[in-house]
C-alpha cells in the first residue's frame, strides 16, 4: 500500500457491547473480528475500539459509549461501526439523540450486518430495526418479570444482593439469616430506637468491626433503607419500588400500587419483631417533623426524651413532643413550650402544649430529690456496681465475638499473602488485602478498648457525691449541655398526658421502689398565653 493510499484511509472507531450473563466476554471478540473484516473489505482504518461489558442498551449509562460520543467531536475518526444497530441502542429516543450528536460532529454510523446507505428506503429499514430491537427488549423484560413473580410467590430469592443480615440457601433459594451480619441489623434498630443519631450508629458499627459485603465501612446512606425495610420482620416483599423512568433513573422511594406488590407474611426469617419495627417507623415519621430542630434558637433539655401520653394511649405510638415558640397577649410575651409532633403531622392530637420551664424544672427537681441526695447514694452506688458487673459480662461476650472476627480476618489476610507469594496478584486482590488490614487494625483497637472498659467496675459513694456536687453546680450555672447530659443519663422517658406528667427513671433507687407519682398538670396555671400554659 502506497503512502498516498495510507493518507486517504478513512478512520473508523468500533463500538461493541454485550449485555448480560447470558452473553460471554468472547462475544466482544466476535464483534470486533467482524468489524475488522468489514473495515478491511471497505478500505477503512480501525483506529479505536470502544467496548462496554455487561451493559444494557436500554440505557445510555455506558462509560465506553459515552466516551465514544465525546471523542466524536475531537476529529479522531470519521465513522463509527457497530456489528448490529441494537449494539448502539435499543431505545429509539436514545438512538435518535446520539445519532444526531454524531451527525452534528460529522460522524457516520454504519452497521456490519445491516446495509444502510442513507437512501430513503434505508431510513425506513433503520427505523424498523430500531423498533424491533426496542420491542425485543421490552418483551424480554415482561417475560423475565413473569418468571420473577412466580419465584416471588414461592418466597425465593429473585436476584441481586440479599439485604444485609440475610443470605440465600444454595439449595432452596430461600432467604436464611446470615449470623455474621445479623448483629448489624440488631445494632442499627436498637440504637436508633434508643435515640442515637446516624453518626453515632455508624461509629459503633465501625468500632465493632462490622463491614459491608464489599469490605467497606457501613455508611449513613445504608441506615435509612435498613430501618425502612419491612423484610426484617419476616415479611417477604417483591416488586415494591417503581421501575426506571424515561431517563433510565430509579427512585427507590417511589412505590408501586399495592395490587402490584407481592407480600407474604412469614415468607422469610425475622431478625426484628414487628413491634420494634413499628416503633422505629413511628419515630422516623416523627423525626420528619423535627427537621428544623437543629436550627432552633431555643435549647430544650428534654428533646428526645419527652413523648405524648395521649397518642401513646389512643393510637399506641410514642409521638415525640417538640419545641415550640409563640408570642401571646397584648405585650406579645414569648412562651416556649413542648407540643406533640402528631398535632402538626395529622392534626388529631388534643394534648395541650406544656410550658418548657415547668416540665424541665420538674425533671431536674426530681433528679435532685430522688437520685442526687445523700440518703439515696449508698443504694445507688450498689446498684451501679451491679449494673457494671452485668455490663462486664456483656463486654466479655463482645470480646469473644471480636476475637473470632479477628482470627477470621487474619486467616483471610494470610490466604491473600500466600496467593500473592505464589504469583497470583491483581488490583482487586491487593485492594481486598488493604481493606482487611484496616479491618484488622480496627478490631485490635476495639479489643483494647473493651479490655479497658472491663476494669471500670468500682463505683464508690465518694465518686457519686462528687457527681452530685457537679450536677448542682451545672444547674446553678445553667450549663445547658452538661445538664442535658445528666438528664439523658438518668431519665428513661417523660410522658405528658392531659392531666399529669409521668417521669420514668433509668435507675430504680430504693427510695423510688414505689412507682413515681405522676405530677399533676393542674398546677400549671395560665399566664395569658395559649392553651395548656
Amino acid at each position: 500500500m502506497t503512502a498516498t493510499q495510507l493518507l486517504t484511509l478513512v478512520r473508523v472507531a468500533a463500538y461493541v457491547r454485550y449485555s448480560s450473563d447470558n452473553q460471554r466476554d468472547e462475544s466482544l471478540d466476535a464483534q470486533i473480528r467482524a468489524i475488522e473484516i468489514y473495515c478491511k473489505q471497505n478500505g477503512y482504518e480501525l483506529v479505536k475500539v470502544y467496548a462496554d461489558r455487561a451493559k444494557t442498551a436500554t440505557s445510555d449509562k455506558r462509560p465506553e459509549f459515552q466516551q465514544m460520543i465525546e471523542d466524536s467531536g475531537k476529529n479522531l475518526f470519521e465513522i463509527v461501526v457497530v456489528h448490529k444497530l441494537d449494539r448502539f441502542s435499543r431505545d429509539k429516543y436514545d438512538s435518535t439523540k446520539y445519532k444526531r450528536k454524531l451527525k452534528v460532529n460529522g460522524i457516520k454510523l454504519l452497521s456490519v450486518t445491516e446495509n444502510l446507505d442513507g437512501s430513503p428506503e434505508s431510513v425506513i429499514l433503520e427505523s424498523l430495526l430500531e423498533g424491533m430491537a426496542e420491542y425485543y427488549s421490552k418483551n424480554l423484560a415482561r417475560e423475565v418479570m413473569k418468571g420473577m413473580k412466580e419465584t416471588a410467590h414461592q418466597c425465593k430469592h429473585t436476584g441481586g444482593l440479599p439485604p444485609i443480615g440475610y443470605s440465600v440457601d444454595p439449595v432452596t433459594k430461600k432467604y436464611i439469616i446470615n449470623e455474621k451480619e445479623r448483629g448489624i441489623v440488631e445494632t442499627i434498630f436498637s440504637m436508633f430506637l434508643a435515640g442515637c443519631g446516624y453518626n453515632q450508629i455508624v461509629t459503633t458499627l465501625q468500632e465493632k468491626g462490622y463491614r459491608s459485603r464489599y469490605g467497606r465501612p457501613i455508611g449513613k446512606n445504608n441506615l435509612h433503607d435498613i430501618l425502612r425495610n419491612e423484610k426484617y420482620t419476616g415479611t417477604y416483599i417483591f416488586n415494591l419500588t417503581s421501575s426506571k423512568d424515561a431517563e433510565g433513573k430509579r427512585n427507590s422511594h417511589r412505590k408501586k400500587e399495592l395490587e402490584d406488590v407481592i407480600r407474604v407474611e412469614g415468607g422469610m426469617p425475622a431478625i426484628v419483631s414487628k413491634e420494634l419495627f413499628q416503633q422505629v417507623q413511628a419515630k422516623m415519621d416523627a423525626n420528619k417533623q423535627k427537621a428544623g430542630r437543629q436550627k432552633a434558637k431555643e435549647s430544650y433539655l428534654l428533646s428526645g426524651l419527652i413523648v405524648c401520653g395521649e397518642c401513646l394511649k389512643n393510637v399506641g405510638f410514642e409521638y415525640s413532643m417538640i419545641g415550640n415558640t409563640k408570642y401571646s397577649g397584648r405585650n406579645k410575651l414569648k412562651y416556649v413550650t413542648y407540643r406533640c409532633g402528631n398535632r402538626d403531622q395529622n392534626k388529631d392530637c388534643c394534648n395541650p402544649e406544656l410550658r418548657r420551664e415547668y416540665v424541665e424544672n420538674y425533671v431536674i427537681t426530681q433528679l435532685q430529690e430522688k437520685i442526687f441526695n445523700d440518703s439515696a447514694i449508698p443504694t445507688l452506688a450498689r446498684q451501679l456496681s451491679e449494673y457494671q458487673a452485668k455490663k462486664n459480662t456483656a463486654f466479655q461476650a463482645e470480646t469473644v465475638r471480636l476475637d473470632k472476627n479477628l482470627r477470621e480476618t487474619k486467616k483471610q489476610i494470610n490466604n491473600i499473602v500466600n496467593a500473592v507469594a505464589s504469583g497470583v496478584s491483581n488490583a482487586a486482590l491487593l485492594s481486598k488485602l488493604e481493606d482487611l488490614e484496616a479491618q484488622k487494625m480496627k478490631l485490635e483497637q476495639h479489643i483494647l478498648e473493651q479490655s479497658s472498659k472491663k476494669q471500670q467496675t468500682i463505683v464508690t459513694e465518694d465518686a457519686l457525691r462528687q457527681l452530685l456536687a457537679s450536677f448542682k453546680d451545672r444547674v446553678a450555672d445553667r450549663n445547658i449541655p452538661e445538664i442535658k447530659k445528666f438528664i439523658s443519663s438518668y431519665v428513661e422517658k417523660v410522658i405528658v398526658y392531659k392531666e399529669y406528667v409521668e417521669l420514668i427513671l433509668k435507675v430504680p433507687v430504693s427510695a423510688l421502689e414505689e412507682k413515681q407519682k405522676p405530677q399533676p398538670r393542674a398546677v400549671v396555671v395560665s399566664h395569658g398565653g395559649g392553651e395548656g400554659i
